[in-house]
């Protein structure tokens, strides 16, 4: 590690992609910036390690049906290859430091880092500090769950080298779906307690319901208005988790326990207090269109100000630092418009701007199109024609509302759609545009051209 100083321009607690984003960006313009990161192992942060990465290369290797020992083989050469190109990403200025402890304020300008190496606890100042620690799984009060040896996370289940027979996940938002699809493809037997009695209740009913049949498809068991009472740690090959629906009680034998019941703000050793920070009830930050906080020279940025938790919002946290700090055009958090969202179930559904439940609560006139990915001669060439299309279009503008695919290589076609959103083009240039043939958007020919 390099010796570091006690006075930087920028202290930048965490190392997220926000962060090393930001931090590199500014050691490239010639500032003295230090990156305070508590771990070696989240050198680049939640996304790179313990999040993104790691499940994406586990959907990858499940699709393509990769043994699950050699699957997190897999996983862990990409991690490692990634966490050293990140460190690299910053390191490699002269100017700029990683330093691995854990950082609390002192003041709005001081902070004490505790080195993890030693232990030495050294003190350090900046005019700018900005604060990007991230999220972490939210753990429920369940009796029982304490004592069973066979509660996970979706950052700890990623590190168990033997697939579960059976996997129980208690909750159903993405990163719950996500599991549940992927494990079911390696070969565990899965069930989904959702303690709602509506699967996916922010879809619009029809692509929820054809979500669940594939998932249902893959042998998924779904349990809609399951409350879970306790988990009855068992023998050595299963523990049974107990809840009911209604009045009634019933049981189900676990050999794994994923709870997917949300994430909270990694804030609880930054003593936020010294420094006046401000946050909301359940521990964000709080910060204004520019990512400030109450004190002015402090920003939050990531998946610890509250805001959408998606890597590439914290790509943009750091666009909207950048035009603070240098001189880029300005940007704030107010220019996000549209932002795009996939579900990387199989196959994955995205999404972009309203859903049609949300464009007529919103009074719009509109028109709706929806298509079987079946149709399309690209899905047929994969073997992949499970899904469906759906777009909202304005009826007095012809202008984009929003789109949700369900359908192989939903997360890249979204993105085209977002694009033409962005512009403000009319939904007939995606229904007229020449696309290449066969490919999976082409199939924008045929859906817009159902308005």
């Amino acid at each position: 590690m390099k010796d570091f100083q006690r006075k930087y321009d920028a202290l930048i607690i965490g190392f997220g992609k926000g962060g090393k984003t930001l931090a590199a960006f500014l050691a490239k313009e010639g500032w003295q910036v230090a990156v305070i990161e508590q771990s070696p192992l989240m050198y680049g942060g939640t996304c790179i390690n313990i999040a993104c990465i790691p499940t994406k290369s586990l959907v990858h290797s499940a699709e393509t049906k990769m043994p699950y020992s050699d699957a997190i083989s897999e996983k862990i050469r990409l991690v490692t290859l990634l966490r050293q190109r990140n460190f690299e990403m910053v390191d490699q200025f002269p100017n700029a430091t990683v330093i691995t402890g854990t950082a609390s304020f002192l003041s709005p300008r001081q902070i004490s880092v505790r080195l993890a190496d030693t232990g030495e606890e050294v003190i350090m100042e900046s005019e700018r500090i900005i604060v990007n620690t991230g999220a972490k799984p939210v753990i429920p009060q369940i009796p029982g769950m304490q004592e069973s040896q066979r509660i996970f996370t979706s950052t700890t289940l990623l590190e168990v080298t033997q697939l579960p027979e059976q996997l129980v996940i208690i909750g159903a938002g993405y990163i719950a779906l996500e599991f549940a699809s992927m494990y079911a493809q390696f070969g565990s037997t899965v069930t989904l307690l959702n303690r709602s009695p509506t699967f996916l209740p922010n879809e619009d009913p029809e692509i929820a319901e054809a979500v669940m049949k594939i998932l249902i498809a893959k042998g998924i068991r779904i349990e809609l208005g399951a409350k879970v009472d306790k988990i009855i740690p068992g023998d050595a090959d299963a523990d049974t988790v107990v809840y009911h629906q209604a009045e009634t009680q019933k049981e189900i034998r676990a050999a794994a326990i994923l709870v997917a019941t949300g994430r909270q703000p990694n804030t609880e050793s930054l003593n936020l207090a010294a420094a006046g920070v401000q946050h909301d009830n359940r521990g964000f930050i709080l910060v204004n269109e520019h990512l400030q906080t109450n004190v002015p020279n402090i920003w939050a940025i990531g998946d610890v100000n509250g805001g959408p938790q998606f890597t590439y919002i914290s790509l943009d946290d750091f666009r909207v630092l950048r035009s603070q700090l240098s001189q880029f055009q300005p940007h704030t958090v107010l220019d996000r418009k549209n932002v795009a969202s996939a579900l990387f179930i199989t196959p994955p559904l995205a999404q972009v701007g309203l859903r049609e439940h949300e464009a007529i609560a919103q009074g719009y006139r509109i028109k709706v199109a929806s298509l079987p990915v079946a149709t399309s001669t690209r899905a047929q060439i994969l073997k992949e024609t499970e899904g469906v299309f759906k777009a909202v279009v304005d009826a007095d503008t012809n202008k984009i509302l929003g789109c949700t695919l369900l359908c192989v290589n939903s997360s890249e076609l979204i993105n085209l759609v977002q694009l033409a959103m962005h512009a403000g083009l009319d939904y007939t240039v995606l229904r007229d545009t020449i696309y290449t043939h066969p490919s999976m958007s082409e199939s924008l020919n045929d859906l817009f051209a159902k308005i």
